[in-house]
């Protein structure tokens, strides 16, 4: 199946669900039902109601009401985790359930078919609303991350999850982890990924189960929660709606999409469109279902930030390991590598993100310690655009782009700049696993860039964009090669020493001002920075290629710069016809693999 796209360019939507709400949970909530008692080897969970009535906003200018009914699923026991992967693009999406059997933890696969992507469990929640003569008005069903908005149910809860605070929706992600901390509950609601459904002003008692494939597989109790709902008509006029405008572009990125895409922790919706430089402008839909990018560390609301994790053995102690493990055989490898109790690969965060406050001095050397793997995804988000110019016979061919690092080692850049030179000069860095610099290498440059919707410093030569004809040649390049490192996408968070809490996930922490004297950019392991070129320079100017087969390249660390474990993944191709006439160019973007998204 292929999709053709006419239309001019709309940014892709990584956007999710709502921030959690204080709530107390009564004890009634956690008492297991007999049918969460079959499930001995999982978590016990419940669905639940934080509230027995909310008040929903119909805005006059919005398609209608976005059903935040403040229903949570709580896990109790054990955490609800989920490892959701595909071993290629040929291959289908997976999931296991984490469980546990005599105190030691056991991959359960689940039924196949369970997902089809990333984004959630598909129809796991059951809406019906009826009005106040008993008639239904509403009967839907939703997905649900359980990464979605969380919150803890008891005070003797963990104080933080380690889960990732989103569930990506990138179309080529690669692996995932889904979970809901014992003693926490995740919010049902899908956000800016349900539709909205119109209501007059009036009330409403809303019922909302977990579907029964659901309740067999992970022993949920069939007790659906009851919510009085009111919904109230306003305008944009009455002067309401502008100040929710305001509360929802007040987190708005300057610049990036996504760290993971299906987020639920934000203390208001935002509207990422992937970088453009690299969001649009805030729609009006924000005040009705403001839409959230995840990429705030507030999920956990009162409780602080995050604490780093333990680090992980150092690299010279797991090759000694492994050679043992080779030689006698992995019981006698003495101490393990790998989780310890409360300690899993993924919530391990290398302590390297503050930045030196000078340029480092010394002998440059490129030590023997984990390094990263950066990788391309095919391109995505493609379509025809005028690049913003309206110029008219102008055709450019635009799209999304991703470069990602599968580790296992983060990538941490520093640029430091000499009293009135223009540049910074960057140098990467090279740490062993207790976080101490052991090495750095000179690699390139890093500019000031001024344009609107910019305004921060470029990493140079950290990747570049080319069109290639059908026999691999080629045909037009971006002139996109410099670019602010942030986190916007979890592009496979099962990788060795994944990151789910990345800390720079917008421009807004990891790019600096324009009279710093030194920055720090870092892509952590497990996740990738997308950049959309929709602009004039950056998106391919088709107005004289002629019509057909063509690839979109995705080329990571082009000038080879920067020190990889493998440099011989950075490429990635992305197939697209280009037809049409001058002036209304069209494109069509086969399926990549079972991958098929323009």
């Amino acid at each position: 199946m292929t999709t053709t796209r006419t239309n001019r360019l709309r940014r892709p939507l990584l956007a999710g669900t709502t921030a959690v709400a204080a709530m107390a949970v009564t004890a009634g909530f956690m008492a297991a039902s007999p049918e969460q008692a079959t499930a001995a080897t999982g978590p016990k969970l419940s669905l639940v109601a934080a509230t027995g009535s909310v008040t929903l906003i119909s805005w006059k200018e919005e398609p209608g009401v976005y059903l935040d009914l403040g229903t949570y699923l709580t896990a109790e026991g054990t955490p609800l985790e989920l490892k959701v992967t595909r071993k290629s693009y040929k291959d289908p999406v997976v999931v296991t359930q984490t469980v546990y059997e005599g105190g030691k933890a056991k991959a359960k696969t689940l039924p196949q078919g369970t997902v089809k992507d990333f984004s959630g469990l598909p129809g796991f929640a059951e809406i019906t609303l009826t009005d106040k003569a008993g008639k239904k008005v509403v009967s839907r069903t939703e997905s649900f991350c359980p990464n979605n908005a969380s919150g803890r149910i008891r005070p003797d809860a963990p104080a933080t999850s380690k889960y990732p605070e989103s569930c990506p929706t990138n179309p080529f992600t690669l692996g995932s982890v889904w979970g809901v901390e014992k003693g926490w509950a995740a919010n049902t609601y899908g956000g800016s990924y349900t539709q909205p459904v119109k209501l007059a002003a009036g009330a409403y008692t809303a019922r909302v189960g977990v579907a029964k494939k659901y309740r067999d597989l992970f022993g949920i109790a069939d007790k659906p929660a009851t919510v009085k709902v009111t919904v109230q008509e306003r305008s944009w006029e009455d002067g309401n709606g502008v100040s929710a405008a305001r509360s929802a572009a007040a987190g708005e990125h300057a610049g990036h999409g996504t760290a993971g895409g299906h987020a639920g922790h934000g203390a208001a919706h935002q509207a990422p469109d992937a970088h453009a430089g690299h969001h649009g402008p805030v729609k009006p839909s924000q005040a009705g279902a403001p839409e959230t990018s995840g990429a705030t560390p507030s999920y956990n609301v009162g409780h602080g930030p995050l604490k780093a994790a333990p680090p992980a053995l150092p690299w010279a102690l797991k090759k000694q390991q492994a050679a043992l493990a080779g030689a006698q055989g992995a019981d006698a490898a003495g101490p393990r590598t790998g989780d310890a109790t409360g300690q899993t690969d993924g919530s391990r965060k290398a302590p390297a993100l503050t930045p030196a406050a000078k340029r480092p001095t010394g002998k440059a050397s490129v030590p023997d310690v984990p390094k990263p793997d950066l990788r391309s995804l095919p391109a995505y988000g493609i379509t025809i655009s005028d690049g913003t110019e309206n110029i008219p016979g102008k055709d450019y061919l635009a799209f999304s782009a991703n470069v990602w690092n599968a580790g296992p080692a983060q990538l941490v850049v520093d640029g430091f700049r000499s009293p009135g030179k223009a540049k910074m000069d960057a140098y990467q860095y090279f740490y062993d696993a207790k976080g101490k610099q052991v090495g750095y290498t000179p690699t390139g440059t890093m500019e000031w860039d001024p344009r609107p919707g910019h305004v921060h410093w470029h990493f140079t030569d950290f990747a570049s964009y080319r069109l290639l004809k059908a026999d691999k040649k080629e045909a037009v390049r971006s002139g996109k090669e410099a670019f602010c490192l942030a986190n916007t996408d979890a592009v496979d968070y099962t990788v060795k020493n994944a990151n789910w809490h990345p800390f720079n996930t917008d421009l807004a922490t990891a790019c600096g001002q324009e009279n710093s004297i030194s920055v720090r950019e870092v892509l952590d392991v497990g996740s990738g920075d997308t950049y959309t070129q929709d602009l004039p320079g950056q998106s391919f100017d088709i107005t004289d290629v002629p019509n057909g087969t063509y690839y979109i390249q995705v080329l990571a660390n082009p000038a080879k710069r920067l020190k990889e474990t493998n440099l011989d993944n950075n490429s990635a191709l992305r197939k697209v016809v280009l037809g049409g006439k001058p002036g209304k160019r069209t494109v069509t973007v086969p399926a990549h693999d079972l991958v098929n998204a323009n």
